[in-house]
């Protein structure tokens, strides 16, 4: 293989590594320097560059007013680093992001200087050599037979004690950042385990000759194709399937087509999706300051969008993701904590206007500078327990990834 294909495969190994699994804006940032590390060598990046051209900034982004960019490549640092130091020790390639720079860097991994014998052994005879080659030998070998025993205890512990530990349970040495904790208590402390339940639309057609919305009017009798869903709540779930294994939680999954209100009555449940799709919100009590509705006048007439029941002289009325018909840029997704249908029970709706609304809307809780910066505009009880409140966010988007969100509306509620 030739230095340039090294590279590559090296960078395909570290965009399939752990430390970068569901980082997809850094994986694209990744791709998108090596790619310019291998056909401008030594030539140096802008900010502008990377902003417009990775995460699909405007043309008259700023980097003096937005330090997206430095962020992000911040963070591509530290998992550059984290990965060396834990999956990729022995990686033959090693790959930087040096500060102050955009430029990647790459070099073999330095290998260590063998001894020469002559150094080593100097004037000893052959004859001693001799022996004391057989000496080295011999407490090599009981070397790797203690190494050999340690490492089939270490495996049968390891078999022994598997089924135990909880499913996506982080080690228990993890840190787990205080926002989490205070977000996520009414999920995490109680005895059950909350219901995550995404939409999953009813289509109408095969996927091999076309599908579409069913239509409630000239579908009747049409047959349901109910075992479709968007990838944006496929990457939700496990997005926060994560997250309760930081905390040491299960988490239970549901569709929202075998949703019933009996599992509604007795857990807490987070939900995936507008109503849109997930029908199965429109049976229980739902946001009242934020809803979503489609319009049925007006240049955006047949689209759904987040409507502000009471807006603020600084708010939107309306919220819109990116026309169709054109690549989609722009979401809008509504986050909304309300009361359950029995007493001390919680409803989480974490929902977009488009499938990719809804990952971000998933995202922007599970994301600790996200979390924290909606916990700063919250109230939390005495005793620690998170408020009722609804709000909204606009979500960039850059070839089907959102890559930004903001939140431009909220609202503190009650029970």
């Amino acid at each position: 293989m030739t230095e340039r294909e090294h590279f590559l495969e090296q960078i395909n190994r570290l965009v399939s590594s752990q430390a970068l699994h569901g980082s997809e804006s850094l994986c694209k940032l990744l791709r998108y320097l090596a790619k310019h590390a291998v056909d401008h060598p030594g030539t140096p990046i802008k900010e502008f560059q990377i902003a417009t051209e990775v995460f699909g900034r405007s043309p008259d982004f700023d980097p003096q007013l937005d330090s997206m960019v430095r962020v992000q490549a911040g963070r591509l640092r530290s998992k550059l680093t984290e990965y060396y130091s834990s999956d990729g020790p022995e990686d033959p390639i090693v790959v930087e992001l040096p500060k102050g720079t955009y430029v990647l860097s790459y070099h073999p991994r330095n290998a260590t200087a063998a001894k020469s014998p002559s150094s080593v052994n100097g004037g000893i005879s052959k004859d001693a050599l001799e022996n004391s080659t057989e000496r080295r030998w011999g407490t090599e070998v009981i070397s790797l037979s203690i190494f050999l025993a340690a490492a089939i205890l270490v495996i049968v512990w390891l078999m022994a004690t598997r089924t135990s530990a909880p499913v996506g349970a982080a080690s228990e040495g993890e840190p787990v950042p205080g926002a989490f904790r205070v977000f996520w208590k009414g999920f995490t402390s109680g005895s059950e385990e909350p219901w995550v339940v995404f939409s999953n639309a009813a289509f109408i057609g095969r996927p091999e000759t076309g599908m579409r919305y069913r239509d409630a009017t000239r579908d009747a009798g049409a047959p349901i194709l109910d075992h479709y869903t968007g990838v944006g709540e496929v990457l939700a779930v496990h997005e926060l399937d994560r997250v309760f294994g930081l905390l040491h939680r299960r988490i239970r999954v549901k569709r929202g087509s075998l949703f019933s209100l009996d599992d509604a009555k007795n857990n807490n449940l987070i939900f995936i999706g507008s109503p849109v799709e997930n029908l199965s919100l429109l049976e229980i009590p739902g946001t009242q300051e934020f809803i979503f509705e489609r319009l049925t006048s007006g240049p955006r007439k047949g689209d759904h969008a987040i409507i502000n029941k009471h807006p603020l002289p600084d708010e939107g009325k309306e919220f819109f993701a990116t026309p169709s018909g054109v690549p989609l840029t722009e979401d809008y997704a509504l986050l909304g904590l309300v009361k359950g249908m029995n007493q001390g029970q919680s409803v989480l709706i974490l929902a977009g206007n488009t499938t990719i609304g809804t990952q971000a809307a998933v995202e922007y809780v599970c994301r600790q500078s996200s979390l924290e910066e909606l916990l700063l505009r919250l109230s939390v009880s005495q005793n620690g327990d998170l408020k009722p409140f609804e709000a909204v966010i606009r979500a960039k988007v850059a070839r089907g990834v959102p890559v930004e969100t903001e939140l431009v509306a909220i609202r503190k509620t009650a029970f």
